[in-house]
């Protein structure tokens, strides 16, 4: 029988788990402020992950606005900061 180390058993767990996208968006949501700044991430309501699909809620016009011209931006930022290339479309509300 092969020996797994805790994280390697909790990474094979949560791929195969239907709480893979729930766990992404809390870790989406802790690095968001480092990713996108004080700012931004202070004017951010929600954050929502559906499959690869971001989406970012904001009740503030320029900021919509400006997230909208910053989406390839935001997927590069957000797939790096985890480590993988997870995020495929970033959807502004």
């Amino acid at each position: 029988m092969a020996q797994l180390n805790i994280g390697d058993a909790m990474k094979q767990f949560i791929e195969k788990s239907k709480l893979k996208n729930g766990i992404r968006a809390v870790q989406i949501e802790s690095v968001w402020e480092q990713v996108m700044g004080k700012t931004i991430a202070k004017y951010t309501d929600k954050i929502e992950l559906i499959n690869q699909t971001l989406f970012i809620q904001t009740a503030v016009g320029p900021l919509k606005n400006e997230l909208v011209y910053q989406k390839e931006a935001i997927i590069d930022r957000i797939n790096e900061a985890m480590g993988e290339k997870y995020i495929r479309e970033v959807v502004i509300r």
